[in-house]
This record gives structure tokens, C-alpha cells and sequence, in this order.
């Protein structure tokens, strides 16, 4: 049995407009309940034990889920005094099963959660977090992961100014095992999931998984938010932004394109951003384009700079565009280098790679990881390694005149159109959309 718990005791306060005296878990979301629209998900997913805990207006939901029959087990438990999302679980610890699904009954979800269980079993995980780049990372609690996935820190809100931070947010939908959390029960009788027990398991050493997913999963806490994913639904984002789905992708090279091109970015401080980089990856973030760097880094090699000054180097690659409502999906860099006789040189990094642009590594990396509809997706770069991928890749490709402009003249390779900016390059791109949707239609059929 695949078991979740629906933190569902909330008042709704800030919902009070749209509640009309319902609790918080039954508010309407384009013509469902909130509770109806988490637990059909759940049970797609093969979850077929749901405990429900409840305080304010426990008899409504009673009566509610009375009336629905779902085809699955329900659960209520009145959870009192109001302990907070940690303290309200762990205190029916008792109740639950060895593995179970945790989720706040104020977010609307289409997840494929069937597989965030797989890979948190597979991984040892004693808890997987859902993670995912939002558009205001600046008032976000955020989260640090390692290389491998493994959470190093949370960071809540307000951050430390001067602190950049990669835009993972902690999305408040997670996997754990019961056993890693027995011995919080009376530590922590009071307390919040993301802002006490999670930093304080990881402080003793607890295996703590961030799950990196652009599927769809928001908070509709406040009326603001229920309209923005009403219209979500109504629009058929929720839908398009589901794990099998095919995804749409624009490629984006780094330096040169999103950043000024004057020597290698071997420190954060070097990083300096275009002008209007932010906006026009906003733009494409809004026309449901998932956005993926793919960077040539030597410096790597060159022994300049380390993973984690390169780390740092993306986190605020992310904290900027954050600062203009825009995010990246996925940052896929290539390490290597070929030319040996620098000083400090890393000799296992300096070889012969298929990730180096014009290889095809970090493409096919994410193309696996997000589910990426080649047809329908972009490259857009300013040197010829970039348009010399986009042609293996077999993608429409935008070369744009910042940095080097394709005068670099290291490989023959042709764009489909140029720009003189990255912001021209998505238009460019959100005029042909249609035709590239269209080409991608009409190959399926084909096939």
C-alpha cells in the first residue's frame, strides 16, 4: 500500500473571500474542490491510503468525503491544538506507514509521484523533497543541493543579503521514511517541516533528497494565487507541464549570450549579466519553454575555478535572473578541455569529451531528464559551437551578435536566423513557435 498524508487543518485566513465559510482544503478551483482535485492525483498515483489531518471545520471535510466515495482509503485525524506541519505528523506518527507521501492541503498538483517514490526508494533517501525554480526566489525559502541531489542546507526567508542562492525552492511535496523520524516525536511537538525538523535532521546527518521537477505545483493560498492557477488549468499548463509530456526547450549558451563575454568567469563578481537577459528568459519561462543551459567550462580544467566557485558562479547566474522574475530548468556545463600546458591544470579533466560543445552530451543529458521534444525546441548561442550543435541536435538554432558573434570561425556551421541580443532571439523564436509546433505534429503522424 502506498499511503499520504494531507495536511488539511489550515483556517484559510487569507482565503476568506473565496472560502464562504468552507475550510481551506474544499476551497473551488475552477469548479473542483481543492481536497477532490489532490486526492484524484494521489490516487492515479497509486495511493490508495490517504489520512487527512484536519482541525478547523473537521466536520465539513467528514461530510465531504462522505459524499465522494473515492475509491481509496480516507482517514481523518483531528489533529487539536494547531502544532504546525511537522508537529501535527509526528504526533499520529503511530498511525502512518513505513513510507508515505506528505502533502499541504493548500497546493494544487499534477505530479507524477509514482516516480518521485522510485527514485527516493532507489536513492536511500530517509526523505525526498520536490523541489522546483519559481519566479520570486528573493521572498522563497530556498534549498541547497550537492551535485549528486543531496540537500546540503535550507535558506528561509528573508535571505542574507550579498548570499547568492540557486533558485530551488522547496515546493511542500516530499517522500520520507517513518524510521527517520522517531526519534523526533517529542523533540519537536511544535514546528514546520521546511523550517525546523528538515534543517534539524540534517544537521544530524540525515539523507535528505532534493527531487529537481518542473511539474506543476503551486500554492493557492491566497486569492491572487487561485486565480493564477485557475487560469493554469483553464489554459492547459497543468497539463502540459506533466512529466510525460513532451516538453518544449530553448538552449541557452552562457557566455556571450546571457552574460557580458570579457574573459573567463572564473568568480562570481566576473559574472556580469546583459541587460536585458532577465527579461527575455522571463518571456520564454511564460511561453512554457523549459530553459536549459548548456556551457563549455575550462576553466574547470584550467584549474581557475573549482565546482564549488562554479556553483556560486550559477548561483547567481539564478539570483539575478531570479531579480527579474525569470528561472532556469536545468544548468548543464561541460568541465573538460583539450589543450594541455596551462599551470594548475587538472590533468583527468584535460582529455577529449562528448560533452564539449559541438558534442551532443549535455543535450542528450537533458533531453533525458526533462522529457524534451527536439522538434519543437531552440538553440541559442554566439559562437559556431553552438549552431554546430543545434545542427546535430537537429534544432532550429539563433546565432546572436553579442560576444563572440560567430567570428570565432571554429566549425562550419550555418544558423537558421541571427539576433543582436538574446531578447531578439526570443522573438524570433516566439514568432516561429506555431511552425516549429506544427513540424513537430506532422513528423509524429509520419512516424
Amino acid at each position: 500500500m502506498v499511503q499520504a498524508v494531507i495536511l488539511a487543518g489550515g483556517k484559510g485566513t487569507r482565503l476568506a473571500s473565496r472560502l464562504n465559510g468552507k475550510p481551506k482544503p474544499l476551497v473551488d478551483v475552477d469548479g473542483v474542490p481543492l481536497l477532490k482535485r489532490q486526492i484524484d492525483n494521489l490516487m492515479a498515483n497509486g495511493v490508495d491510503d490517504i489520512v487527512l489531518l484536519v482541525n478547523h471545520a473537521a466536520n465539513q471535510i467528514e461530510a465531504f468525503i462522505a459524499e465522494q466515495n473515492f475509491a481509496c482509503a480516507v482517514t481523518l485525524i483531528d489533529d487539536g491544538d494547531p502544532r504546525g506541519t511537522a508537529g501535527a505528523a509526528l504526533a499520529c506518527l503511530d498511525r502512518l506507514q513505513d513510507r508515505f507521501v506528505v502533502v499541504y492541503g493548500d497546493t494544487l498538483f499534477d505530479v507524477d509521484i509514482t516516480h518521485m517514490i522510485d527514485i527516493h526508494i532507489k536513492s536511500g533517501a530517509h526523505g525526498t523533497l520536490l523541489l522546483h525554480p519559481n519566479d520570486h526566489p528573493h521572498d522563497s525559502d530556498l534549498v541547497e543541493i550537492s551535485e549528486e541531489g543531496w540537500i546540503t542546507a535550507f535558506h528561509s526567508y528573508p535571505h542574507n543579503p550579498g548570499w547568492y542562492l540557486r533558485n530551488l525552492v522547496n515546493a511542500a511535496l516530499y517522500v520520507i521514511d517513518k524510521k527517520c523520524l522517531t526519534g523526533w516525536v517529542d523533540r519537536i511537538p511544535v514546528g514546520d517541516f521546511a523550517k525546523d525538523l528538515f534543517p534539524a535532521m540534517l544537521t544530524e546527518g540525515a539523507l535528505l533528497q532534493g527531487y529537481v521537477s518542473f511539474e506543476y505545483i503551486k500554492d493557492v493560498g491566497t486569492p491572487t494565487r487561485l486565480d493564477k492557477a485557475e487560469g493554469h488549468l483553464r489554459r492547459g499548463v497543468v497539463e502540459r507541464a506533466r512529466r510525460r509530456y513532451p516538453q518544449k526547450a530553448v538552449f541557452l549558451d552562457r557566455d556571450g549570450t546571457l552574460n557580458q563575454l570579457t574573459d573567463y568567469v572564473r568568480k562570481p563578481d566576473d559574472l556580469v549579466l546583459f541587460e536585458d537577459a532577465g527579461a527575455a528568459v522571463h518571456r520564454l519561462n511564460d511561453a512554457e519553454y523549459r530553459v536549459v543551459v548548456v556551457t563549455n567550462q575550462p576553466v574547470l580544467a584550467r584549474g581557475e575555478c573549482d565546482v564549488a566557485g562554479l556553483a556560486q558562479i550559477h548561483a547567481k547566474l539564478e539570483s539575478e535572473l531570479g531579480d527579474a522574475g525569470a528561472f532556469l530548468d536545468a544548468i548543464y556545463y561541460c568541465p573538460h578541455h583539450p589543450h594541455k600546458g596551462y599551470a594548475g591544470e587538472v590533468p583527468e579533466l584535460k582529455i577529449d569529451c562528448a560533452c564539449r560543445k559541438p558534442g551532443m552530451l549535455m543535450i542528450e543529458q537533458a533531453v533525458t531528464a526533462l522529457n524534451i521534444d527536439l522538434a519543437r525546441s531552440w538553440m541559442v548561442g554566439d559562437s559556431t559551437a553552438d549552431i554546430a550543435m543545434a545542427g546535430k541536435a537537429g534544432i532550429r538554432s539563433v546565432l546572436v551578435r553579442t560576444g563572440e558573434g560567430g567570428r570565432d570561425g571554429k566549425w562550419p556551421a550555418a544558423p537558421d536566423f541571427t539576433a543582436g541580443s538574446l531578447a531578439e532571439a526570443v522573438d524570433i523564436i516566439l514568432a516561429n513557435q506555431q511552425s516549429a509546433g506544427t513540424l513537430a505534429i506532422s513528423e509524429t503522424i509520419q512516424q
